[in-house]
This record gives structure tokens, C-alpha cells and sequence, in this order.
């Protein structure tokens, strides 16, 4: 993961979004986000934010389960929106639901800095394998 983050960094979305890592690792990857800036016209954090941070956390970490030979290409996402908010920061925690050979899925969950749930998503990657020479 290390190469790859020196040669592509965390990616123009991440930066403009304001996601923050606290936690990497395959099993587990814990972020924040701000609210502010990331509003829909209400005034509440976008549904597509939360949706932002949840593919960001779980596609770092298949990328990590991919290792250095793969590739993690994400193949679905869904989500549910539990409840609003308006301000402060967002917590993702991605865990680990299945680590496969070529399928992973997580389960990723936005809560507020009170601890309450605002949403949960899971996000299917495929790996992809680089092709060995022969």
C-alpha cells in the first residue's frame, strides 16, 4: 500500500473531501470526514458523501488484501441513511465482512462524534490479479 500511496497518493477526491485516515489495515480502516463542505442544499451532509467515504475506506482496503500483484475494483456499493446531520465530523469504520481470493466485502458505518449511526454501506470489490509472465 505504501508504493502505491507514494506513486499515486490518496487521490484528488480524498484531499477535496477532507477524509482523514486514523486506522489502515485489510480487516480494518477507520476515517474521518468533516460535514462542513460536504452539504446538500439542506444543509445536511450529502447522502453521496456518505456513499464517498464508505467506497474510499472499503477500496483502500481491498486494495491491501489485493497486495502489490492486484488490483481492487469495486463492483457494488449500497447504502442505508439512518439519520442526519449537520455539522461536526463523520467516523467511518470499514470492517472486513469477506476476505476471498478474489472477492472482498466490507461493511463500512458512519457515525457522528456522539457515537450515533448516521448510515451503513457495504462495498463488493473485485481483485484483479496482474498477469504473470511466462
Amino acid at each position: 500500500m505504501h508504493a502505491m500511496l507514494s506513486k499515486h497518493g490518496v487521490g484528488a477526491l480524498v484531499v477535496k473531501m477532507g477524509i482523514i485516515f486514523q486506522e489502515l489495515s485489510p480487516e480494518r480502516i477507520v476515517a474521518t470526514m468533516p460535514v462542513e463542505g460536504n452539504t446538500q442544499v439542506a444543509g445536511i451532509l450529502h447522502g453521496g458523501a456518505h456513499l464517498v467515504l464508505a467506497e474510499t475506506l472499503g477500496s483502500f482496503a481491498a486494495g491491501m488484501h489485493a497486495g502489490a500483484d492486484g488490483q481492487a475494483l469495486g463492483i457494488e456499493i449500497g447504502a442505508t441513511h439512518h439519520r442526519s446531520v449537520a455539522s461536526g465530523l463523520v467516523t467511518g469504520t470499514c470492517t472486513a465482512i469477506h476476505l476471498g481470493r478474489t472477492l472482498t466485502t466490507h461493511e463500512v458505518v458512519m457515525t457522528d462524534e456522539q457515537g450515533r449511526r448516521l448510515s451503513t454501506a457495504r462495498i463488493t470489490n473485485l481483485i484483479r490479479r496482474a498477469p504473470t509472465e511466462s
